[in-house]
C-alpha cells in the first residue's frame, strides 16, 4: 500500500512510500481509509518516533484521524462489520492514517452514518473529542454558564463554540480580527480581536477554553470567576486561577462522544472546520499549508 511516511525527525522528510499492508492484532479492525485529517505538530510527539517501550519505530506513517470503511477485523474484535463506514481517532504511538490502510483498535472507531461524507468525518475526531472533553468531562459546562474560547476561528475553537452554543452557554470567542466574520457565522456572542482589544475587558466566565497557550493563556487565569476552570491543551498551565481550577490534558478515543458527535453532523447542528482538501501525494506539502487540510484517498 502506499503511505506517507516520516524518517528523520530533523528533516522531517515526509515522503510517499510503499509499505506492507497493516496487520491485525486482536481486537484490531483494518480500516480502508477513504478520508484523513492531520495536525501539524505531531511531528514534535514523541509517539510519531518511538513506540509505548520507547524503541525507534520510524518510518513512521504520521495522521491519527480517520473515516472510511472496515476492510479486515482482528481475532476477537466485536461490535463492528467488514465493510462497515466507520471514523475515529487512531493510536498515538501506531501507524497512523495518511495510508491506504490502517490498524485501528476497534473501541477508538464508531460507525458512521449514511449521508455524512469522508472528508466531513475525518475533520471530526481531534477536534470533535477535544472541543467536547474540555467543555464536558472537565469544565462541566452547563447552559447559562459564560464560556471563552480562544482560537474560535480553528479546528477545535470553533467546534467547541457550536457545542456550547448548543447547550445554551454565552460564548465569547477570541482570535485575529481577520476571523470576526467567521466567529459572527458560527453564532458566538462576543468576539475579542486579540491583536488591539483588551482582554482584561471581558470580565469574568465561567469557562477558558485555551488552545494558544503562553500569555494569552497566563491573562485568561484572571478571568475565570470563583468556581470556574481554565481548560488548557497546548501545555500545562504555569499560572493559575486564583479561586477556581486549571486543567491540562490529552484528548482520548471514545465512541460514546464520536457517536453523538456524528449524530450532530447527520443533523446539521454541527460542521467542522475544512479549507482544502488534498490527495495523498501532496498530504507532504499540506504540513507546510497554513489551514485545516483533509486528505482524501478515493473518490467516493
Amino acid at each position: 500500500m502506499q503511505a506517507i511516511t516520516v524518517r528523520d525527525r530533523k528533516a522531517l522528510d515526509l515522503t510517499l512510500t510503499d509499505l506492507p499492508h497493516p496487520h491485525a492484532a486482536e481486537n484490531d479492525v483494518i480500516v480502508r481509509v477513504h478520508a484523513a485529517g492531520f495536525t501539524r505538530g505531531e511531528l514534535e510527539w514523541p509517539g510519531t518516533w518511538t513506540d509505548r517501550a520507547g524503541n525507534d519505530r520510524t518510518p513512521s506513517v504520521p495522521g491519527h484521524e480517520v473515516s472510511g470503511v472496515v476492510a479486515e477485523l482482528g481475532y476477537g474484535t466485536t461490535g463492528l462489520t467488514v465493510g462497515q463506514r466507520v471514523f475515529g481517532l487512531a493510536d498515538w504511538t501506531r501507524n497512523g492514517t495518511l495510508a491506504e490502510y490502517v490498524a485501528v483498535e476497534a473501541r477508538n472507531l464508531a460507525p458512521l452514518p449514511t449521508g455524512i461524507d469522508h472528508v466531513t468525518a475525518a475533520a471530526l475526531p481531534i477536534s470533535g473529542l477535544t472541543a467536547w472533553q474540555a467543555l464536558f468531562d472537565h469544565a462541566h459546562l452547563e447552559a447559562g454558564q459564560t464560556v471563552l474560547i480562544h482560537g474560535v476561528g480553528g479546528a477545535v475553537g470553533s467546534v467547541a463554540a457550536q457545542l456550547a452554543l448548543e447547550v445554551g452557554a454565552h460564548v465569547i470567542g477570541t482570535g485575529r480580527s481577520s476571523g470576526q466574520a467567521f466567529a459572527d457565522e458560527l453564532g458566538v456572542h462576543e468576539f475579542v480581536a486579540l491583536e488591539g482589544e483588551n482582554l482584561e475587558n471581558v470580565g469574568e466566565v465561567d469557562v477558558v477554553l485555551d488552545v494558544l497557550g503562553g500569555d494569552i493563556r497566563d491573562r485568561s487565569t484572571a478571568l475565570v470567576r470563583p468556581g470556574g476552570t481554565l481548560v488548557t491543551i497546548p501545555d500545562p498551565p504555569t499560572v493559575h486561577p486564583r479561586n477556581g481550577r486549571a486543567i491540562f490534558f490529552v484528548v482520548e478515543p471514545n465512541r460514546a462522544q464520536l457517536t453523538e458527535l456524528a449524530t450532530r453532523l447527520h443533523n446539521g447542528t454541527l460542521r467542522p472546520l475544512v479549507t482544502s482538501v488534498r490527495p495523498l501525494t501532496e498530504a507532504a506539502t499540506a504540513f507546510t499549508t497554513p489551514g485545516r487540510t483533509i486528505i482524501k484517498l478515493t473518490n467516493d
